[in-house]
């Protein structure tokens, strides 16, 4: 049995995250290690705001103590923009191509984008660590609105 604690969307293209690049700073005599992913910095700060307001609004309304201890669920949707591509030109301009998958197939994978949008949940506070995810359901779907990211997290028990 699952408790539902906060269910909050991030506005944005999902970016991944993981994959890192080291150099060394002759300046400061060290090694650096930065994402490799331009995209990852502004993506992980939208989903650490989305994740404080909810974070704000679930307090008030139920007394919920974060960050959560113990196992938890994390349940995401991956929005994606749809290419150009996939839609028709002409007199059928706007309406999708018959052939035009249903899924998004290509990069990002959604383990990347998992990962990235748990780190970002780790920076928010909602729990310790993100070793605490122990299952859940992550997907990604093309959509003609606005891409976004769909979170519902839970405590497990």
């Amino acid at each position: 049995m699952s408790l539902q604690v906060l269910e909050f969307s991030v506005i944005g293209v999902p970016a991944p995250g993981g994959s890192k690049r080291g150099f060394y700073n002759a300046k400061i005599k060290r090694v650096m290690i930065v994402d490799a992913c331009a995209r990852n910095k502004p993506w992980r700060e939208a989903v650490r705001w989305a994740a404080i307001e909810a974070m704000k609004h679930a307090g008030i309304r139920t007394g919920q103590c974060f960050p959560l201890q113990g196992p938890i669920r994390l349940d995401v949707i991956f929005w994606m923009p749809r290419p150009k591509g996939h839609y028709r030109t002409g007199n059928h301009a706007g309406k999708l191509r018959e052939n035009a998958p249903l899924y998004p197939v290509t990069k990002p994978d959604r383990t990347k984008l998992l990962r990235a949008l748990e780190d970002a949940l780790t920076d928010s506070g909602i729990w310790k660590d993100d070793t605490q995810v122990v299952s859940g359901d992550v997907s990604k779907r093309y959509t003609t609105r606005e891409a976004r990211a769909d979170v519902v997290v839970y405590i497990q028990s």
